[in-house]
């Protein structure tokens, strides 16, 4: 068996499409099936069936699988042990939200780009449906994001973690110092929200609506640092997670309101899919999010 036919085969198992497999692997689509053949031919078996447009694992297939990536895995061991980690290089694609991107990845990337300078980073923001979608589609490396804890069997789940998210308004607010502020209250100031469908948002929004309570924002944005502009400047209250606030809270510049409207815990999640072979850049990744998550503190 050919290790390149055994790379087209993982991949294809991963994105479910040879024409998809023969465009990120740089083949032609009569390559890829060449190589499939030659490797079906090797093991006297059929390890695909078109079902429709549906390409599909046959069961000698999916009892190959877990060898292939094992033999893959292997091999990137091997290179990893001879590599210094300034020799790596290739790209790290990762999926994240823009608020992640914003107040959490900056000093891991920077970090990451002092370790492997040979590496390119490329980000995708998008909600957590659509990093799903490219996630399953090896269209990315990683997926960091945040919502319920999730679990599916085809991820690896590298680390979870809880995050509170809060009404927050500028310190100098004439609501900073209320104590059990009431959502009516509350509600009357300006408010400056995120997109619909951040996971947070979205909790909270159920939250009030058992309630009774609809929530009309004065803006609504993706970008958590124009949020947060004008909370700074006392113009009106957000809904933000601590990962975003955390570093105001500290300087005294935004502060936690205390309301009547109940916890809500979202849990950021680090996950890669299971048939995915684990590069070295995206170990290298890896440990330096593990480094910054055990070093990171809360805003309680």
């Amino acid at each position: 068996m050919e290790l390149r036919n055994i790379v087209t085969f993982v991949r294809i198992a991963e994105v479910q499409s040879f024409s998809k497999t023969a465009e990120q692997l740089g083949y032609s689509q009569s390559a890829v099936t060449m190589q499939i053949k030659q490797l079906e031919s090797d093991l006297n078996t059929r390890l695909f069936e078109r079902i429709g447009k549906q390409i599909k694992l046959t069961q000698a297939g999916e009892r190959l699988l877990p060898y292939a990536l094992e033999i893959l895995n292997s091999v990137q061991r091997a290179e990893n042990a001879v590599q210094a980690p300034k020799e790596v290089r290739g790209t790290l694609r990762i999926g994240t939200c823009e608020s992640y991107v914003i107040s959490v990845l900056p000093p891991v990337i920077t970090e990451f780009s002092k370790v492997c300078p040979n590496v390119e980073i490329s980000i995708q923001t998008a909600l957590v449906s659509d990093l799903f979608s490219m996630l399953k589609q090896n269209d990315i490396d990683l997926m960091y994001f945040s919502d319920q804890r999730l679990y599916f069997p085809e991820w690896i789940k590298v680390f979870e973690r809880p995050e509170k998210s809060y009404f927050v308004a500028s310190a100098s607010s004439p609501l900073a110092d209320k104590k059990k502020i009431s959502i009516e209250r509350l509600l009357q100031e300006p408010l400056y929200l995120t997109e619909k469908g951040v996971s947070y948002r979205y909790a909270m929004e159920q939250v009030l609506a058992e309630k009774g309570v609809e929530l009309h924002p004065f803006l609504e944005i993706g970008n958590t640092d124009v949020i947060t502009s004008f909370i700074l400047k006392n113009q009106g209250i957000s809904f933000l997670p601590e990962y975003v606030i955390n570093d105001y809270v500290k300087k005294g510049e935004l502060v936690v309101l205390n309301t009547e409207c109940p916890e809500i815990t979202m849990w950021s999640q680090l996950v890669y899919h299971r048939n995915k072979c684990v590069t070295p850049q995206m170990s290298r990744f890896i440990e330096l999010m593990l480094k910054y998550i055990d070093s990171d503190k809360s805003v309680n």
